[in-house]
């Protein structure tokens, strides 16, 4: 009987990698990783394999996604294989579909979990987790046209009083990865088309760069100052405040954001 172990390699680089992780991929027969649904900006495979002493293979967006996992499936139908995954493992809809055809095939599946950029972008953000809503990924304009989804996204939290975490596309094997700056700039002119308040310069917004590592950073401001601010290298990722905030969430943006003192009359 084989077996298949997700495994999360957190936020950063492979010093994030838990000591469980770590025992899991040592017990292992083969070691896979993909690198496409995240960007880890300071991890290096080369490294991490001298410190586990195993070789790392590592799957595209085809091997799972057109493929199926094949790859991945066949191994673990008779040995133990250990599956890397930025993040935590199961966050991506790809690796949920490997989980379920793994599970068809009577493969024993073990899970072990890593920090998120979701609960990191939140927790960073200084907001309250229970006041956010349905979280949305900007894409890169496709032909100059721009998905509306982000809009009505935020546009149907706002309406409940909620919060909007915001992933920004990324492209790896293009090595492509929107900032914060093109985000904003996006929801600028979707709300030059659509005119209903959503996302005008004056809204609020936060912009966090490279969480999990030693230079993150975090900058809240309005649209307007934001679209020129420099966040530095990626990965990105934005937040959509409600238009209404909680008085210990205004002053956790104005001390640890850097937000304008102004925004204590958002509190309500």
């Amino acid at each position: 009987m084989g077996e298949l172990t997700f495994i999360g390699l957190g936020l950063h680089d492979d010093m994030d990698l838990s000591i469980r992780g770590v025992q899991a991929i040592q017990n292992s027969d083969y070691v896979f990783a993909e690198f496409y649904t995240s960007l880890m900006s300071g991890f290096s495979k080369e490294r991490l394999e001298r410190k586990i002493c195993k070789r790392i293979s590592v799957v595209s967006r085809k091997d799972l996604e057109d493929d199926n996992g094949e790859v991945i499936l066949q191994r673990a139908a008779e040995a133990k294989v250990a599956f890397l995954v930025p993040g935590d493992p199961l966050i991506a809809t790809t690796h949920v579909d490997l989980r379920i055809r793994a599970a068809k095939r009577r493969i024993k599946i073990r899970i072990i979990h890593g920090a998120s950029i979701a609960s990191a972008t939140i927790g960073l953000s200084g907001l309250q987790n229970y006041r956010f809503g349905r979280s949305v990924t900007i894409p890169f304009p496709d032909d100059e046209r721009i998905s509306e989804t982000p809009y009505d996204t935020i546009a149907k939290n706002k309406a409940m009083d909620l919060h909007t975490l915001c992933f920004l596309d990324i492209r790896a094997e293009e090595r492509r990865f929107m900032t914060v700056n093109e985000a904003l700039k996006a929801l600028s002119m979707l709300e030059t088309k659509r005119k209903e308040g959503i996302t005008t310069l004056n809204t609020l917004a936060i912009g966090v760069a490279r969480a999990g590592s030693e230079d993150v950073l975090v900058k809240a401001g309005y649209l307007v100052d934001l679209l020129a601010h420099d966040f530095g290298g990626p990965p990105h990722s934005l937040v959509v405040p409600a238009d209404r905030l909680h008085f210990m969430e205004a002053e956790a943006l104005i001390n640890l954001a850097d937000a304008p003192h102004e925004i204590r009359g958002m509190v309500g």
